[in-house]
């Protein structure tokens, strides 16, 4: 059998030649049997009619192999001459005929070089597709990081607002102020703890 796989011509016919030309292998060959199985049952037949025959059945299915094997060989070199125009004139596309749906390589046919280039070309833009991509999933997460910022900073000057309108109630005139002089006090009064910590620890140790 044939080791070139023929591709083209799969496609074309939707099998590959191989393919057929081994079902027809062995389309013959189950026929070239059932021949021989009937010629041997029509010889034993015969010698059935036939008194004081000294052919036995043994004998007659020996001669029947035998002849089957010369059969064989003889219907193996035949196949194997026929395969080869099979494959050569009738299951083969020419070289120089392009299927339906290949059409297009005529007007957009490309050498070698070419097709290195546009490989290139097809890698970059898509190296910079995924550049691209990646940028853009960072730009969504910085987006909806400001988004949850913007949310607390909204929250928190709604809480300041509240605040001044209670510190009015309760006769502050600018809570803001008052918050920072607060802030500021705190500080003083945790510098004048952590002073008077330390004057305890130098006491205990002397």
């Amino acid at each position: 059998m044939s080791v070139d796989p023929m591709t083209y011509e799969a496609q074309f016919f939707g099998f590959t030649p191989q393919t057929c030309m081994l079902r027809i292998y062995i389309a013959f060959q189950d026929y070239l049997f059932e021949v021989m199985q009937a010629v041997e049952q029509v010889i034993l037949k015969k010698l059935d009619s036939i008194s004081d025959c000294d052919i036995s059945p043994v004998q007659i299915r020996k001669c029947t192999e035998k002849f089957l094997s010369f059969m064989k060989g003889r219907f193996d070199n035949l196949f194997g001459k026929m395969e080869q125009l099979f494959l050569q004139l009738i299951l083969r596309i020419p070289p120089n005929i392009l299927l339906p749906e290949d059409k297009s390589q005529e007007t957009h046919s490309y050498s070698e070089e070419e097709f290195q280039l546009l490989q290139k070309e097809i890698e970059q833009l898509q190296r910079k597709y995924k550049t691209e991509l990646c940028a853009k999933q960072a730009l969504l997460a910085e987006l909806e990081e400001q988004k949850i910022v913007q949310a607390k900073l909204k929250q928190t000057l709604t809480l300041f607002d509240e605040l001044t309108n209670v510190g009015r109630d309760h006769g502050i005139s600018d809570f803001r102020e008052s918050l920072v002089s607060l802030v500021q006090n705190s500080r003083k009064l945790q510098n004048i703890r952590d002073n008077i910590e330390k004057e305890g620890e130098r006491l205990k140790a002397s």
